[in-house]
């Protein structure tokens, strides 16, 4: 592996290992929590239905992908997809990954600078 390989490998597992942020959401009585970052893998799938204009799936996806327990496990899984879209207020599932994004734009561009 090349120097800047290494380091870009390096840096990015420091990222993925470290401390997880948190959302409280009181109307569930519950905390997300969820990692500054993402993979490409996992941006990939959720782009995948953006650029369909499917935004309603890419909301569900970036919370199933995202969304952690203090432990660091799934919150959600994909089997319950259908219950998160339709059984779910979209405000507050649109709230969550509003700020979940936000924190991830803002790495993004500390990243850039």
């Amino acid at each position: 592996m090349n120097k800047v390989l290494s380091k870009a490998t390096e840096h990015y597992k420091a990222q993925i290992t470290g401390g997880m942020k948190s959302i409280d959401v009181p109307e569930w009585e519950a905390k997300i929590y969820y990692k500054p970052v993402m993979t490409l893998a996992d941006q990939a799938k959720i782009l995948e239905y953006h650029n369909k204009g499917n935004l309603v799936d890419a909301l569900i996806e970036t919370l199933i992908t995202r969304a952690k327990t203090e432990d660091g496990k799934q919150m959600f899984q994909q089997g319950q997809r259908s219950i998160l879209k339709n059984e779910v207020d979209p405000e507050i599932i649109t709230r969550v990954v509003t700020e979940m994004n936000a924190g991830y734009t803002k790495a993004e561009a500390e990243l850039g600078n």
